[in-house]
Formats: structure tokens, sequence, C-alpha cells
């Protein structure tokens, strides 16, 4: 798959069939779009591509926008490589992009950059300055330019019944287990492994601690964790914490990882931590000694998952 960041650089002569959204999560219901998009590709001799944006638009018109994203853009791209795909195209979405009329959108990347001959896009989509043009525009400007415009309908895309949203709002609750289902996959986080106060060590469950640098990405609820990561070629599970320690008084939200049967050096690495299940809430003990039977319970509790779910 050709990956280009920025939009200016991407040159084909081929024509192509284009689908445009954000595609947060990547999840089953994006996958329907996709998969139609690809095959479209196939039968049709054409080059299959994605235009999405990064910033997510939200960011950019809302200043007090929190909204917390699914995947980073590197997850997205990511996942989107498994996919069949020809060209995920990355259109930075600014301010002066957000004022460009949906003529102009249409003309300037879809026909003249992308030589689009045709265009899927969901039932409810809208482009162009204030969103104010529907597929019926779409299809209008498509007999003038010389492309096509298929629909995917609100049945194909209701049928799934998953949304970004959704499964933001799963992710916030603590439920990884619907999210994941709705994803397709596991839920991911990746980071930097840095080096923490060394309480995990004392209490003889020794944890790498996690640093994500996109500070837009959503963290889910906190609380305890069954995960995995691949570390050196390796699937190595474990339990993870997400939270402010407070049994030891912690002052600021951290993502701790202890590895099951793990005993390497990997401070600085960057890693890929899939979240399976969730344990439990965090909680204050009375004592350090109470944490670390807690510990010691979700240990058996995670292994005993892992027993039973391992692929």
């Amino acid at each position: 798959m050709g990956s280009v960041k920025n939009i200016t650089k991407y040159k084909s002569v081929k024509s192509t069939v284009v689908t445009i959204g954000t595609f947060d999560g990547v999840h089953i219901g994006h996958r329907k779009i996709i998969e139609r998009l690809v095959n479209t590709g196939k039968l049709e001799g054409l080059k299959s591509v994605i235009l999405t944006f990064f910033p997510h638009p939200r960011m950019v018109l809302q200043k007090d926008s929190n909204i917390k994203l699914i995947n980073t853009i590197d997850e997205r791209r990511s996942i989107l490589e498994s996919v069949g795909l020809d060209y995920l195209l990355i259109k930075e979405f600014t301010k002066d992009f957000s004022r460009l009329t949906a003529e102009d959108f249409v003309k300037e990347l879809l026909v003249e950059k992308l030589k689009a001959k045709k265009v899927i896009i969901g039932y409810d989509h809208r482009f162009g300055r204030n969103r104010n043009a529907d597929i019926e525009d779409l299809r209008k400007y498509g007999d003038i330019y010389g492309f096509e415009v298929e629909e995917i309908s609100a049945q194909d895309i209701d049928d799934v019944a998953v949304s970004s949203t959704k499964i933001r709002t799963a992710l916030i609750e603590g439920d990884i287990t619907k999210a994941n289902a709705f994803l397709g996959y596991n839920f991911m986080l990746i980071g930097s492994v840095t080096k923490g106060k060394g309480l995990g060590r004392q209490l003889n469950y020794p944890t790498a601690n996690i640093n994500i640098a996109e500070d837009y990405k959503l963290i889910p609820k906190q609380g305890a964790y069954i995960v995995k990561a691949v570390i050196s070629g390796a699937t190595v599970y474990g339990m993870m914490n997400i939270g402010m320690n407070p049994t030891v008084n912690g002052e600021k939200q951290t993502i701790e990882v202890h590895f099951f049967n793990f005993d390497q050096n990997i401070y600085g690495e960057i890693i890929h931590i899939e979240l399976l299940k969730r344990i439990r809430d965090e909680e204050k003990f009375e004592s350090v000694n109470a944490l670390k039977r807690q510990l010691n319970k979700d240990k058996e509790k995670a292994l005993a998952f892992i027993a039973n779910h391992h692929d």
C-alpha cells in the first residue's frame, strides 16, 4: 500500500476509485466500505484510494473540542495496510481547507489530483464548506466531471450498527470486550517504555511505564486490564493498570504493564500493547500489602483467561 502524508506529493496517471472519510477505528462498519472499494478497483482496473484527513476536523474547527481518537494516524495507516488498498492519502485538515467549496473540492482533489472514475460514499456523507453538499450534489458533479458515484445504502451500514462514537463510549466506560467486538481487532496502545518510581519491583511486580506521545489518543477507563504484546518477535502476556496509584498517593495518571515470565530491559523501546479484557476498577487499598494480595488475585484471573483464550 502506498501511504502519502502530504497529498501534494501524490502523482499518478492511473484512474482511481475513491472513498472519503476519517475512518477512526477502521471498525467493522468501515470494513464494508473498504471491501467494496478494493473489490471495485480490482474488477474495474482502477487504483483503490482512501482519502482521509488529519487532524480530525473537530480538532480544527471546534477549538474547545477535546475529542479523543480511537487510533493515532500511524495506527490507522498500519491497520489499513492489511486490507488490500492501493493508496492511503492523508490530507492535512486546516481552516483554509474547510472553506473550500464543494465543487472546488471535487474538481481540485477528486478529478484533477486523484483522476477519480468512481467515488464510493456512505448514504449520509456531507462535504464542502460548512458540510453543505450531499450525495445528490456529488452525483451532479459526477455528471459534469465524468465520474460515477456509488452509494453505500443506509441498510448496508446500519446492518452493522457500529460507529466510532459507540466504540469511544465503550472504551470510556471500560467495556473493552464490546469495543474489540466492534473494532474487529484488539484495541491498542502504542508508546515508549520509560522508568517509573520502581514501586512495582518492590511489590515483586516490575512494570513497564508506557508513555503515549499523542495527546489526542483515547485512553480507556482507569482500572486493571489483561494485555498482550509482541516483544523481540515473541508474544508476551501481562496485566496493565491505568490510573493514579491511589494506594501510594500517586499524583498523575500512569499506564503500567507487568509482563508475565518476562525479564528483558526494554527501556526506551516503542511497544504495541493490545487490550484483551478488563479485570476491575482501580482501588485504594489500606496498605501496600493489601495491594500486593490483590495483584496476586489479578494475576490468577489473568492467567486463567489467557489459558482459555490465547491464540
